[in-house]
Parts: structure tokens; sequence; C-alpha cells
């Protein structure tokens, strides 16, 4: 049986203008469990390696983004601090897609509809390659974390703390 052609994403051809390296892994989209756990399940892969793509906006800076891994919760405190706020809360669900371009379940760090500052979690750069979303429900891209930060401008630091 041919293998369905997979449709690329915006974040795809980004990545591929910038000769990037990737490659887009399909998984079955449940739409009444989009967290990143179950998109792990679905990969096969350990959720310490399905990171999902978070907006937050700051009291000082404005909109910018976290990348946690799928097991873990953004400390809002130590992202406002590594974003140089005072305070800084998740942007509500319906102002996703109008900053981002993206929805819930579908937001890449890449390719949003403005550049915002964007940090990763440290442990991104533990491992040869991580996965993010492409940019739609039901397709990820697994990317060498050092060539995903370096194209989005990022800064590795310590934004999460593990659910539980």
């Amino acid at each position: 049986m041919a293998r369905a052609k997979i449709e690329k994403t915006n974040a795809a051809r980004l990545l591929d203008r910038a000769k990037i390296a990737y490659e887009l892994v399909p998984y079955r989209v449940d739409e009444e469990h989009l967290a990143a756990t179950h998109v792990a399940e679905q990969l096969g892969e350990p959720i310490e390696r399905v990171f999902k793509t978070l907006v937050l906006h700051g009291d000082r800076t404005g909109h910018f983004v976290c990348v946690v891994p799928g097991d873990h919760e953004v400390d809002l405190k130590a992202a406002a601090r590594v974003s140089g706020n005072k305070k800084a809360d998740l942007i509500p669900m319906k102002e996703l897609l109008a900053t981002t371009g993206y929805i819930r379940g579908g937001c890449s760090p890449v390719g949003m509809k403005k550049r915002f500052p964007t940090y990763f979690h440290r442990t991104a750069v533990d491992y040869p390659f991580i996965y993010v979303s492409a940019g739609v429900r039901g397709l990820q891209l697994k990317v060498a974390p050092a060539d995903l930060i370096a194209y989005v401008q990022g800064q590795v630091v310590e934004i999460s703390a593990a659910e539980g």
C-alpha cells in the first residue's frame, strides 16, 4: 500500500528555505485529547522528546514563546524572569490564532505571524532530535534542537516544572 503524500506546512517550507534538515511525522489526531502525551503515544516516542509550544504575554515585553517538554508546565515566574517581565501569563486560547496564525494543538515555534522571543526548556539540547508541531494538528517536525533553536533565534533556559 502506498503511503499518502504528506502536505508540507508553512513551517516545513521555511525550514527548507533555511536548509535545515527535518522529517515530517504524521500522527492520528484525537480532538478530545490534544495533549502532548497523546502525541507522544501516537509517535511511539518518550514524552520528554515531544515539545509543546506555548504563547505567553508579559507585562513589559508583550508576547513571547516557551517550548517545553510535553510532560512539563511553564513556570510563569521563571518565564517572566527570563523574558524580562515582572509577570507573565499564557494568552487566552481565543487569541492564539490571531496572534500566531496557529490553532491549539498545531502551534509551531516556526513560522508564526511575527517573530516572538522564544525560550526553549534546557532539556531540548539533551537529545539529537526533538518533536515540535509542524503547524497543523496531526503533523510533527522531527528536528535537531540546535538547528531549530538557531533558526528561531531562541534561548535555552529553565522555564518549567514537571507536571504532577
